[in-house]
């Protein structure tokens, strides 16, 4: 299952060719940058041309900007044929949510970026920028992989600021949040970026994928849309069930969105059986111990109050048994 360990975020930068070293550090000469390897390692993952950034020195907390020259692995590696990928893959190298074939599902689902399979088909290295505690002579020997006053926002943020500066290279042809299975080109990224401040807004799109599919084989269809990302911010992600054509796709996604918002900002306060207005209705929470599509993760589902019947099968991974009962009781009461 995704989680934070030797590394608490993480991001890449898709690119043509190899870029000098040098360039990656002038486009980081607002940062401070505390040390410098040239080195090439035996490992692709591991003692590469690498700067190191500090972030919270005071609590060992650097960013890792290591080159890697090879293309992103998207299937993460085999234990038998690609062990030292898949190791790094189980340490969080590729960041910590990071799960088999994340790119080629990020390109599937770039909704504002149509070419975006066959521009990031075009990549033959990239770089990766991991945040982690355990860097340096300080995090020899520290049971501790995060600090007692952690907090993922402005982590996270300070990551995108990189990833904001590197984006811009020249061979650079997107930024790519493993994490969040999502992918942008350096002009949507500084747009996002841009219209998030402007907004006063977290830029969730950077970070977080919302995402849409249509149930085929139920009659009468279902779409089920979800995001993907948020255990970057120590948050859950979100499901909404609704019948095909019964409420706008869009409208649906602002409200996830929305919900993700309200969670980072308010902490763990939905709970099963609550409900929040988005998309002209009225939605039920349910907390879900594995979403219905990859990458594994407990989920909240949000189930339509709109007089239509909901389908078993968003009863049955609802996390607690006598909640999923109530849940089939309510709905068949309120259809």
């Amino acid at each position: 299952m995704p989680h934070k360990g030797l590394f608490t975020q993480g991001m890449a930068i898709l690119l043509r060719k190899t870029p000098p070293l040098a360039a990656i550090e002038k486009r980081l000469a607002d940062f401070p940058i505390v040390k410098r390897n040239e080195a090439s390692g035996a490992s692709p993952f591991g003692g590469g041309p690498s700067l190191l950034v500090a972030f919270r020195p005071d609590v060992n907390g650097y960013v890792l900007i290591e080159l890697v020259d090879r293309r992103w692995p998207d299937q993460m590696g085999d234990p038998k044929t690609d062990a030292d990928v898949f190791a790094a893959w189980g340490m969080g190298s590729f960041g910590p949510a990071a799960w088999p074939g994340g790119l080629e599902r990020a390109c599937q689902h770039a909704f504002f970026w149509p070419e975006a399979g066959s521009v990031v088909a075009q990549h033959q290295v990239f770089i990766r920028i991991l945040c982690s505690y355990v860097l340096g002579e300080k995090g020899k020997g520290n049971a501790s992989l995060r600090p007692v006053d952690y907090r993922p926002l402005p982590e996270l943020e300070f990551v995108t600021r990189i990833a904001a500066a590197l984006v811009g290279l020249p061979d650079a042809l997107c930024c790519f949040n493993p994490n969040g299975e999502c992918v942008q080109r350096a002009s949507e990224f500084h747009d996002t970026l841009s219209h998030c401040a402007s907004a006063k807004l977290m830029p969730l799109p950077l970070w977080s994928n919302v995402r849409l599919f249509t149930l085929s084989d139920m009659q009468p269809k279902w779409n089920f849309m979800d995001t993907v990302g948020m255990m970057q911010l120590d948050a859950p992600d979100h499901e909404a069930c609704f019948e095909l054509d019964a409420h706008d796709p869009g409208a649906v996604g602002n409200f996830l969105r929305n919900a993700s918002a309200y969670v980072v900002h308010n902490g763990p306060i939905i709970h099963d059986g609550n409900t929040m207005d988005g998309a002209g209705i009225r939605w039920r929470a349910f907390s879900v111990k594995e979403g219905l599509v990859i990458p594994p993760r407990a989920t909240i589902r949000w189930l339509p109050e709109d007089g239509r019947k909901v389908p078993e099968r968003f009863f049955a991974s609802i996390a607690d048994a006598e909640q999923s009962r109530a849940a089939r009781s309510h709905f068949s009461r309120h259809p």
